[in-house]
This record gives structure tokens, C-alpha cells and sequence, in this order.
């Protein structure tokens, strides 16, 4: 599901939001995750899931043309961990897709 899928499904699950409003309320949902994310705060929606920030450390790596060995640098990066319900939803779902594959 892309940005614009999620824009649609929310404009057509909720009549009274015009397109415009769908897509404005999707970018601000998102901008406030991410703006969470850069402050250092962990994010948790319950039955979904959470999102925090891990720590890479400094390490070294291997240009793969050259084979040279490349300093990479310590570096922040999202992290998501599905929620229980989240996980169980998704398991059951994908078990009943596999045993009816043709619906």
C-alpha cells in the first residue's frame, strides 16, 4: 500500500472528507510521526504497533566493486515492532489466503 493508496482508502471510507482533506490529514499523521521520531521519542499505537529509533554503532564494511574495506559511521535509524493483535491478525489472515487460494 502506497501513500496515495492510504489517501484513497481513507477518502472513500469516510464520505464527508474531500480527497484534499484525506491526503491532509495522511501527510499530518505522518509529518508528526516523523517529527516524533527525530526528537527521540518512541511512538505506540495500541493494537498496531510501536516505533522507536535504534542505534547502529560505527563499523567497518566492504565497497563491493572494489573490495575495499569503508569506515560506515554510527547512525540513527527507524525501528517498528508489530503490535500482538497486529501479528495475530496478520497470521491469520495469511493462513486463510494460503488454504483458499483461489478467493
Amino acid at each position: 500500500m502506497t501513500r496515495s493508496d492510504l489517501v484513497e482508502e481513507l477518502a472513500t471510507r469516510f464520505s464527508q472528507l474531500t480527497h484534499r482533506d484525506a491526503e491532509q490529514a495522511v501527510k499530518t499523521i505522518l509529518d508528526a510521526l516523523g517529527d516524533a521520531l527525530v526528537r527521540g521519542h518512541r511512538i505506540e499505537i495500541r493494537g498496531f504497533g510501536s516505533f522507536s529509533i535504534n542505534h547502529r554503532p560505527p563499523r567497518m564494511g566492504r565497497n563491493p566493486r572494489s573490495g575495499e574495506s569503508v569506515a560506515i559511521p554510527s547512525k540513527r535509524v527507524p525501528h517498528f515492532k508489530p503490535g500482538k493483535a497486529l501479528r495475530e491478525a496478520v497470521d491469520k489472515r495469511t493462513e486463510e489466503l494460503e488454504s483458499n487460494p483461489g478467493t
